[in-house]
C-alpha cells in the first residue's frame, strides 16, 4: 500500500498535541486530531473533532466520524489526559474517577474502537502518551501517576494482543516538558519560586542536562514510534524522555 499515511492524535490542541499534530503534517500525513478545546489553525488535508474523550459515547462518534474520513490507521497516538495536582487524602473519588476515564479508560475504548482501522492497514502503531511518574512520582499528584502507571502495563498488554493484527504498541513517557498541563502543575510546593518563572528555571535545574524539554522533542519521539521503518522491531515498550531526571538518585 503506498497511499497517504493517517494518524489520529488525542489532546491535539495541548502543547505535545499541538507540536505532534504539526510534525506529522509537516512529514506528509494525513491527521485526525481530537480535543475538547477548539484548534483553529487545524491542517488543511486533515479533520479535527471537538469531543471529550472522556465520555464513552463521544469516543464512538469520533471513530464514526475518522471511518467517514479514512479506511485504515497507519497510526494512533493517545495522548489527551488531565491532572489533578492534591494530596491523595483530599483527592475525591470524582475527581479520582475522571482523572482514570480521561486519562485510561479512554485509552481502553480507543484502541478497541481503532483496531479495525488499524488492522485493516496492515502494518500499524499505537503510541501511548505516559509519564515519567509511571516509574518515578512524587507528592500531590497520586491520581494522575496512577493513572500512567496503568497506561504502561495496559501498553504491554496490548503489545501482546495486538500483534497477531500486525500492530505494535509503545509507549513514551515524557518528564517535565513546557505545557500548558506542566505550568498548571508547578503550584504543588515541590519547586519553591515565587512564580510560574522561577519555579521552571528550579525544576529546570533538577534535570540532568539542566533545561526542561520542548513539546517538538516529545513529538520526534513519538513520530520515531508511530512510523513502522524507524522503530519496526518495537513494541511493548517504554521510552523515557525525561532530560536524564530519572537517571539520577533521589538521595544525590
Amino acid at each position: 500500500m503506498n497511499k497517504i499515511k493517517t494518524v489520529l492524535v488525542t489532546g491535539a490542541a495541548g502543547g505535545i498535541g499541538r507540536a505532534t499534530v504539526d510534525l506529522f503534517a509537516e512529514k506528509g500525513w494525513h491527521v485526525i486530531g481530537v480535543d475538547r478545546n477548539p484548534y483553529t489553525d487545524f491542517p488543511k488535508n486533515g479533520l479535527f473533532i471537538r469531543s471529550d474523550i472522556s465520555r464513552p459515547e463521544d469516543m464512538q462518534a469520533i471513530f464514526e466520524q475518522a471511518h467517514a474520513f479514512t479506511d485504515t490507521l497507519d497510526a494512533l497516538v493517545n495522548n489527551a489526559a488531565m491532572q489533578i495536582a492534591k494530596p491523595l487524602v483530599d483527592t475525591t473519588v470524582e475527581e479520582w474517577d475522571a482523572v482514570m476515564a480521561a486519562n485510561l479508560r479512554s485509552v481502553f475504548l480507543g484502541v478497541k474502537l481503532a483496531h479495525p482501522l488499524l488492522k485493516a492497514r496492515g502494518g500499524a502503531a499505537v503510541v501511548n502518551v505516559s509519564s515519567v511518574h509511571a516509574i518515578q512520582t512524587s507528592a500531590n499528584i497520586a491520581a494522575y501517576a496512577a493513572s500512567k502507571g496503568g497506561l504502561l502495563a495496559l501498553t504491554r498488554a496490548m503489545a501482546i494482543e495486538f500483534a497477531p493484527d500486525n500492530i505494535r504498541a509503545n509507549a513514551i513517557l515524557p518528564g517535565a516538558v513546557d505545557t500548558p498541563m506542566l505550568r498548571a502543575g508547578l503550584g504543588r510546593g515541590h519547586l519553591g519560586g515565587e512564580n510560574v518563572q522561577d519555579r521552571l528555571d528550579n525544576l529546570a535545574r533538577k534535570t540532568v542536562n539542566g533545561r526542561v524539554g520542548m513539546p517538538a522533542e516529545i513529538a520526534s519521539a513519538i513520530y520515531f514510534l508511530a512510523d513502522n521503518q524507524q522503530s519496526s522491531f518495537m513494541t511493548g515498550q517504554a521510552l523515557v524522555i525525561d532530560g536524564g531526571a530519572t537517571a539520577r538518585l533521589s538521595t544525590e
